[in-house]
């Protein structure tokens, strides 16, 4: 039996396969990005789901060039190669559509969220793989291996960068997950359209491609509503607000006179004891400095903190950074959070900065009485990074002569080690440092550190108002932190530093049994 000679290629076949390389580059890479921030966002642990969804999908990239050597072997190869090209593509389709719906199902389910997430990897990557082979043999039979294996790789690798850059700016904040998947569903399709325009072999697939294409829009279309629907159900209470950003999916709940914050599915405060840790982390460091005019707040862009800080009447000027601008849009805006912070966003003493505060923190004035430092958990290595001795020494440099800064330091309960790190991590510096702890019934027993010049003693000032819970006697018996909350005499802590961000993992190290 004897091998058909390929048809000559004309130059816009060719450049439409080389797109096709490029187009799929994007489809495959937003599609991983979105099971890793799905996963995360669903898991809590960014840093794993980004490892799983990477590594699986390269290894399932690896696995797909090598099956698509066994195939289009026959008489007529591209014909063959052309058709396999575009099965690739149709598969890849709805997987696009269906990947995180049923990531969302197995979670609400209760299922093995982990195990979906490495199955839909591999499919994705699988297909991914096979791509890049299947375009470089069907180039291959008009040029010589090394221009079509080059260029097919050029256009790849190109796709791939457009992909990275347009899920985190444009898709994600834009659009939000769902949505992206519908639209990331029609693209594969519309490339197939191309090809079976410009490649008379592949028109007996037009039909099949023109018939696919608004089934899978239907479908998308009907998805499009049920986004909502199955975040709410990931909610106890009724969702009252939501905001997708490029940085975090923010999310209000609200139930009676209770007001919860979500960022990316994590709780950060309920209104019904909020003012508990707000009034704990601000009043006792304001008090121990006893004259604040200078307030220098970081995180804290729901406002809430704020509030407290502008309650003390010597305050002259505060600066608030806070990474995600439209975290400070809607405390700004939305009316439950605006009635909660009592509109603090908007007093005049108070300058608004937007940014990384890691960076911000070097165009700052200085000078500063007291600085709060109010960021998240540091689960990951760059929330990690805003507790190191790298970070603090920046902090160090912004405090006035007798001034005092306080963080937050995770639940010591259920992470001792996350509390003492920190503390470790300020001794590190020329700092004395105190820690704390209040209950706050939504969380448990929260800590806090603070830390000032070594050689220097706390004394509070009496308290100009009476707090919910801040007052001259709760701030008198702060000290010392409760025995059952500190870490085990003889175990030892590292401080946290850029290059050995250690308290990512001692916060992965929780006692906490709950879901």
């Amino acid at each position: 039996m004897t091998t058909a000679a390929a048809p000559p290629l004309r130059p816009l076949q060719v450049w439409v396969l080389l797109a096709a390389a490029a187009v799929s580059s994007t489809v495959s890479l937003v599609l991983e990005l979105m099971l890793a921030t799905q996963a995360s966002y669903l898991l809590g642990d960014h840093t794993l789901a980004t490892g799983i969804v990477v590594g699986t999908f390269l290894a399932a990239m690896g696995l797909g060039a090598w099956l698509s050597q066994f195939l289009a072997c026959g008489p007529n190869p591209f014909a063959r190669l052309l058709r396999l090209f575009l099965l690739v593509e149709l598969l890849l389709s709805p997987l696009c559509l269906l990947a995180p719906l049923g990531l969302f199902a197995l979670f609400g389910a209760g299922g093995p969220v982990w195990l979906g997430l490495v199955v839909l990897t591999l499919l994705v990557g699988v297909l991914g793989g096979m791509e890049v082979p299947l375009l470089t043999r069907l180039l291959e039979t008009q040029q010589h291996l090394r221009t079509a294996l080059a260029r097919v790789l050029a256009l790849d690798y190109l796709g791939a960068l457009v992909g990275a850059l347009l899920f985190p700016l444009v898709l994600l904040p834009w659009l939000g997950l769902l949505p992206t998947a519908g639209l990331l569903a029609l693209v594969p399709l519309l490339s197939c359209l191309v090809i079976c325009r410009v490649f008379p072999l592949s028109r007996r697939w037009r039909w099949l491609v023109g018939g696919t294409l608004p089934l899978v829009a239907l479908v998308a279309w009907a998805v499009l509503p049920l986004g909502d629907r199955i975040e709410d159900s990931l909610y106890d209470d009724p969702v009252v607000g939501r905001v997708q950003s490029r940085h975090q999916r923010i999310v209000l709940t609200r139930r009676r006179d209770d007001l919860r914050l979500f960022l990316d599915g994590n709780l950060q405060f309920s209104s019904l004891d909020e003012y508990r840790y707000h009034e704990a982390l601000v009043h006792p460091v304001m008090a121990f400095h006893q004259q604040p005019h200078r307030v220098l707040l970081l995180g804290a862009g729901d406002g809430l903190a704020l509030r407290e800080v502008l309650r003390w009447p010597g305050v002259q000027r505060v600066d608030l950074v806070e990474l995600d601008p439209a975290m400070l849009q809607l405390a700004r805006r939305h009316p439950f959070l605006r009635r909660l912070n009592q509109g603090s966003l908007d007093d005049p003493r108070v300058h608004l900065h937007s940014g990384d505060a890691f960076e911000r923190v070097r165009h700052l004035p200085g000078a500063y009485d007291v600085v709060i430092a109010d960021f998240p958990d540091p689960a990951t290595a760059p929330l990690a990074r805003l507790y190191s001795v790298s970070f603090y020494g920046r902090l160090l440099q912004l405090l006035a002569p007798d001034g005092r800064l306080v963080t937050q330091a995770s639940t010591p309960f259920f992470t001792p080690k996350v509390l003492a790190s920190i503390q470790a991590t300020f001794e590190q510096l020329p700092l004395t440092t105190r820690a704390y702890s209040v209950d706050v019934p939504s969380f448990g027993p929260w800590g806090f550190v603070i830390a000032y010049r070594a050689g220097q003693t706390l004394q509070a000032a009496p308290l100009p108002f009476s707090g919910r819970w801040a007052d001259d006697d709760q701030i008198a018996r702060l000290f010392p932190l409760p025995r059952d909350l500190r870490l085990p005499a003889g175990q030892q802590v590292r401080p946290n530093r850029l290059l050995r961000p250690v308290l990512s993992e001692y916060q992965r190290q929780s006692r906490w049994s709950g879901p």
